[in-house]
């Protein structure tokens, strides 16, 4: 048992004697609600019912209405408050596209403002904006394109926002059906490589614990994970762990203020003097976490702090790692991790005395060239001391999106079938059988290669759900020449995006869709722990044309393949929940939810529990992992991108509540900036051979030799050519700085 949370005050944990943090620099978190109500008080009903009811479309905690499995109590979050007028603002009006040449000089933030998409439009080359169509039109239109083209042309995208299982079996379904695996989804460039190593090495590839382990562990430790900005809900986990004696550790390039102390508003002693979070920080370089991990296992195999029995009995591969590992230098361990091997010997130390630990991960791990191995390593380590299959250990992959996880294992992904079997002749011919018909058994293309394929005239068709290339890829400018090549644009979405408004080679289709709390019948999210939620249709405004996604793909998909008509079509969504239980094995079960409350975690609360690992072995595999060298020319710094006040690229504030860096900040080490005369909002320019970008110095407890500048706005200075084994994009640099 897990040691229960001290129900006594504990003022060693306190952030401030300042009632209510004072002067310090935090969230007003009691300020959104009030901002919430204002925004919505035109539905004000409507939108509580969506709160209390429906299960959170923000990050991956998912709480259904305002409670979860892990804690009691009110669980609402500046993210979901934010997101929660998208849900109840009405249509703009039409009129509005029938010229777009304002409207494309304005940001998505502000688009986004106008209000919901109503009805289905159309825009074709050489006119100023869109007309209104009807759903038979427009379907005709992109069904025709279909029919004159062929499947390797075509390519759809579906974003996690607010998207549910069963729009993401369904639009799978559909698209094979049509011939291609060319779908994929948001969780290739975030998470993909997680799956890969937690796969590779353990034969699960999700998440192995619950959250409920945080709190009592002996040791907590996040890597290149910031929970209090992206999943701000667990920062009330982080409280009761610190009373239930845990402790929490962070390793990254940056000191995140909201990983040092918070003012939780739902805990009153939070609320009122804060919580300090982080015992300890470990700043490494950029891209140092392999050498920092290495060299922590390099302490730990030296001073004999590894549990033996565990490696003996459940684990292959440890003598080749511990051979690899004496070949590595100490010097070149420092040198690519940025820090001392003083500073792996305290961390190893803390690994040694914990008996139980989790660590979790995020994009700071996994959008690097070497994203998979980022991931083996921290696996790595956990082996090392049998923290995985048990209470109170484990391995998360934090997912900042609440339908990202159900994505792949949906089988919305270029590279994988549902239940994320690989796509191979042998998984095709089952797939077929079941459905009847012949689905495509060779790989798809990733969302990075369907650009890259548009800038090069080889593809016909985009279909995207929700998201926009021109925010989340590299090389913005590039990306945007590859849209304007692109015949038949087809975006499907809620509000719109700065990518609908691109020019079109010959026609852009604009196609209004429902939220989650939306659609008839009811529907269901994975969230990070692997729980399976049902959420509930909230009765309520329905706004113009408005249809789900998983109805479009599905009547485009029987207009395309009209001889699989019968094949093709779901009563509801129940009807797609039977499906998915017989063929998803994991998500057996899932025809069971039908009301609010309904869940199950597959695999139970811990995978891997007992030691048993899915691998063909039945071992845990340690991965050989060398630190990729890297040279830094003179004036140079390594860059990486960062989140802000925003959810994904949805950018909502100039100012980050938690940091108080503008947008346009630069963050930056307070020695680097003296060394060449910078002070606080100094003007600089950030360049290298892809772009450049303007910034403002923000001096910050920032690993020296590295810069943070906030996302998407960074990505003009990232190289779309790099990109990890799974396809995950880069999201760092290399440049030079200079004085304006």
């Amino acid at each position: 048992m897990l040691p229960k949370p001290k129900k006594h005050w504990t003022p060693q944990h306190w952030a401030s004697w300042k009632p209510f943090g004072i002067g310090e620099q935090y969230p007003n978190n009691y300020w959104e609600v009030f901002r919430a109500i204002w925004l919505s008080r035109d539905k004000l009903p409507y939108a509580w019912n969506i709160l209390d009811k429906g299960v959170c479309d923000g990050c991956a905690l998912g709480t259904t209405g305002m409670k979860d499995w892990t804690l009691d109590g009110i669980h609402l979050c500046n993210v979901r408050l934010r997101l929660l007028r998208m849900n109840t603002m009405p249509a703009f009006d039409a009129v509005l596209l029938a010229d777009v040449s304002q409207l494309q000089k304005q940001k998505s933030a502000q688009l986004r403002d106008l209000g919901r998409l109503p009805y289905p439009m159309i825009r074709q080359r050489g006119e100023k904006g869109f007309r209104r169509v009807s759903w038979d039109e427009a379907l005709g239109v992109i069904s025709d394109r279909i029919h004159s083209t062929t499947p390797d042309r075509l390519s759809f995208y579906v974003t996690s926002r607010g998207t549910v299982n069963e729009t993401y079996y369904a639009t799978q379904k559909a698209v094979r059906a049509m011939g291609s695996n060319n779908i994929d989804n948001a969780a290739r460039i975030c998470h993909s490589p997680s799956t890969a190593g937690l796969k590779a090495a353990l034969g699960a590839g999700a998440t192995t614990c619950s959250y409920k382990d945080w709190i009592g562990t002996d040791l907590l430790v996040f890597i290149g994970s910031n929970v209090a900005n992206n999943q701000p809900v667990t920062v009330k986990y982080l409280h009761y762990a610190k009373k239930a004696g845990t402790k929490i550790v962070v390793i990254n390039t940056y000191r995140e203020p909201g990983m040092e102390r918070y003012w939780v508003p739902s805990i009153v002693e939070s609320a009122v003097f804060g919580t300090k979070f982080a015992e300890d920080f470990f700043l490494i370089n950029m891209g140092g976490d392999i050498a920092f991990l290495n060299g922590t296992i390099k302490h730990i195999i030296a001073n004999n702090w590894v549990d033996q029995s565990f490696i003996d009995l459940y684990t292959d591969g440890f003598a080749q790692l511990k051979a690899s590992l004496e070949n590595q230098s100490w010097e070149e361990l420092e040198r690519l991790s940025g820090t001392s091997r003083e500073s792996m010997y305290a961390f190893a130390k803390m690994v040694k005395e914990a008996n139980k630990a989790v660590f979790v991960w995020s994009m700071g791990i996994t959008q690097h060239e070497c994203g998979e191995d980022n991931v083996r390593s921290i696996i790595n380590l956990a082996l090392t001391k049998g923290f995985v299959g048990r209470e109170g250990c484990g391995l998360m992959p934090i997912r900042g999106h609440s339908g990202v996880q159900g994505g792949a294992e949906m089988g919305c992904y270029a590279t994988v079938f549902p239940g994320g079997k690989p796509i191979t002749p042998e998984n095709a011919a089952q797939l077929s059988q079941h459905w009847g018909f012949e689905v495509p058994a060779s790989k798809g293309l990733i969302a990075p290669e369907m650009i890259n394929a548009a800038h090069q005239g080889q593809l016909d068709v985009l279909v995207s759900v929700g998201g926009n290339f021109l925010e989340v890829l590299p090389e913005p400018d590039y990306v945007e020449a590859a849209l304007k090549q692109i015949p038949l644009r087809v975006h499907i979405d809620i509000v719109l995006s700065s990518q609908m408004l691109v020019e079109p080679a010959d026609t852009v289709v604009l196609l209004p869709a429902t939220t989650r709390y939306e659609i008839p019948g009811g529907v269901t999210e994975t969230n990070t722990e692997r729980r399976v939620i049902f959420s509930p249709e909230i009765p309520g405004p329905r706004i113009g044309e408005a249809r789900p996604e998983w109805e479009v793909f599905l009547e485009l998909a029987r207009r395309v393949k009209p001889d699989l008509a019968d094949k093709l079509a779901f009563v509801d969504t129940a009807a797609i929940r039977q499906e998915i239980a017989q063929v998803v094995p994991q998500y057996a079960g899932i025809q069971h939810l039908q009301q609010a409350g309904d869940q199950f975690q597959y695999g139970g609360s811990h995978l891997c529990f007992g030691w048993n690992f899915p691998t063909p072995d039945g071992k845990a595999h340690f991965g050989v992992l060398v630190p990729r060298e890297r040279e830094l020319p003179e004036g140079y710094f390594l860059l990486a991108t960062r989140r802000g006040k925003q959810f994904n690229s949805m950018v909502q504030e100039r100012k980050d509540a938690i940091t108080g860096a503008m947008r346009e900040a630069v963050l930056m080490n307070a020695a680097d900036a003296a060394l060449l005369g910078l002070k606080d909002s100094d003007r600089v320019i950030l360049k290298n051979d892809l772009g450049e970008l303007f910034c403002q110095v923000y001096i910050a407890p920032i690993q020296s030799g590295n810069l943070q500048v906030h996302w998407p706005e960074g990505n003009v200075l990232l190289d779309k050519s790099k990109r990890s084994l799974e396809g995950v994009p880069d999201y760092n640099a290399i440049v030079r700085l200079e004085k304006i």
